[in-house]
């Protein structure tokens, strides 16, 4: 079992950026597909973007082009760097690590493992 811990959530304004981190224990990030999921107040988690063990990445439309996820294996991390934030983009973002090193976590099925969260505040 893979424990997460989400770090580097704050407040910022629209336009501004912010880069979370992941600390991952237990399994190498570089074993598993590793995800950040995101949960406004009064909706569903949703899958923002994944990386896997050859760094394919993928990304929810809604953050194309303006978020991206990496890896550093040697801290065993995951970041996601959020450029251009709107105020859509306030939620409680979650590191998620997958069942296996090749499949994206693009949705919640696919999540093995599940960080506590982090917020994200971006105003107008």
């Amino acid at each position: 079992q893979v424990q997460l811990v989400e770090s580097g959530g704050g407040l910022v304004q629209a336009g501004g950026s912010l880069r979370l981190s992941c600390a991952a224990s237990g399994r190498s990030v570089s074993s598993l597909g590793m995800a950040w999921f995101r949960q406004a107040p009064g909706k569903e988690r949703e899958y923002v973007a994944a990386i896997n063990w050859s760094d394919a990445r993928a990304y929810a439309d809604s953050v194309k082009g303006r978020f991206t996820i990496s890896r550093d294996n040697a801290k065993n991390t995951i970041y996601l760097q959020m450029d251009s934030l709107k105020p859509e983009d306030t939620a409680v973002y979650y590191c998620a690590a997958g069942y296996n090193s090749y499949l994206l976590p693009v949705n919640t099925r696919s999540v093995a493992s599940w960080g506590q969260g982090t917020q994200v505040t971006v105003s107008s």
